[in-house]
């Protein structure tokens, strides 16, 4: 059963709270293909060589997720010669469960003008988690070694599971392969039941995933979270998912993934009621800001952050002190 108790890094923390360094995190409200270029190229000085690109790709026909127009106009750029889209099968049976169906269903969203590697389509590796509490490796698609970099490219929207889903979520789910690692984060071994794990066990067994993947890339990743139609649902939903009702906002990117998820959290935070109250619910509901907590008990970033404008001569548009200075720019 879920755990009826939340710790205290269960909860948010408001900005003045919070302790440690500063992190650089971008802002634009361009919500474009060349406004997710330009944020791009802020965080984009490490990433060289063969690059994996994970992004959602999403269920057939799915509503919210990136446009993959906006993601073939990345691609056309010399910035992504060497990149290519990464995915891995699902855990749930249904159209993304072999990789048969799951290229059938990249087709049907529009991922037709690049091929897409889904990484455990020929196995799977371990990658070593360090100084942790649930594992020691995690499981991930095979073909994650054969890149260099590596750039989370995000939706940011809600989760069922995981109240939101951010980068941690993309690639802590996102990378571990369909069978043994996902069923590592969701399942306990012997159960009945594949989805017994939740809570806060689940957000530090998925982050743990995540750290996984980060490590192993150093700095040679970065963290791009797309604030646009964010249904409380995921896109792992598909067309099932719910209305979308919370507002757009822009697009964040950092090194940090922290700080990345940290400020797309305090974005949804800073709206008003009525704009944040499904997603808000949604995220507290799932005990889900232990994702945020335990990365930074894990060592993975700093929740305190500076906004950096891009649309506007990099102007710092989020003071320290105080998460309400940013919320005439939601508006």
């Amino acid at each position: 059963m879920e755990k009826k108790t939340r710790t205290d890094g269960d909860k948010y923390l408001p900005y003045e709270q919070r302790v440690g360094n500063e992190s650089i995190v971008y802002f634009t409200r361009d919500l474009s293909p060349e406004g997710l270029l330009k944020i791009y190229r802020k965080v984009s000085g490490n990433i060289k060589g063969k690059t994996a690109v994970k992004l959602h790709t999403g269920e057939k026909n799915g509503p919210n997720i990136i446009p993959s127009s906006w993601v073939k106009y990345l691609f056309e750029q010399d910035d992504f010669k060497d990149a290519t889209i990464v995915e891995t099968n699902t855990y749930y049976e249904g159209d993304r469960y072999t990789t048969e169906q799951h290229r059938e269903t990249l087709k049907v969203n529009g991922w037709t003008f690049k091929e897409v590697d889904i990484l455990d389509e020929d196995g799977t590796a371990m990658l070593p988690v360090k100084d942790a509490k649930w594992f020691t490796e995690m499981s991930v698609g095979k073909n994650i070694l054969k890149y260099d970099s590596f750039v989370a490219l995000t939706h940011f929207k809600g989760h069922t599971m995981g109240g939101f889903g951010g980068s941690n979520k993309n690639i802590g789910i996102g990378v571990a392969d369909g069978r043994i690692g996902k069923g590592m984060i969701h399942t306990t071994p012997g159960q009945d039941d594949m989805w017994d794990i939740h809570g806060e066990e689940f957000m530090e067994r998925m982050t743990e995933s995540t750290k996984a993947t980060v490590d192993h890339f150093k700095n040679h990743i970065c963290f791009v979270n797309v604030m646009r139609n964010m249904s409380v649902s995921c896109d792992c939903e598909g067309c099932a998912a719910m209305p979308v009702v919370t507002p757009n906002v822009g697009i964040v990117a950092s090194l940090d993934i922290l700080a990345a998820d940290q400020a797309s959290i305090d974005l949804v935070y800073a709206m008003e009621e009525k704009d944040h109250k499904d997603l808000v619910e949604r995220i507290e509901s799932r005990h889900s800001h232990r994702q945020l907590s335990y990365m930074k008990e894990l060592g993975m970033g700093n929740d305190k952050y500076i906004l950096i404008d891009v649309d506007n001569d990099e102007k710092r548009i989020y003071p320290k002190e105080a998460v309400e200075h940013v919320v005439p720019f939601v508006k």
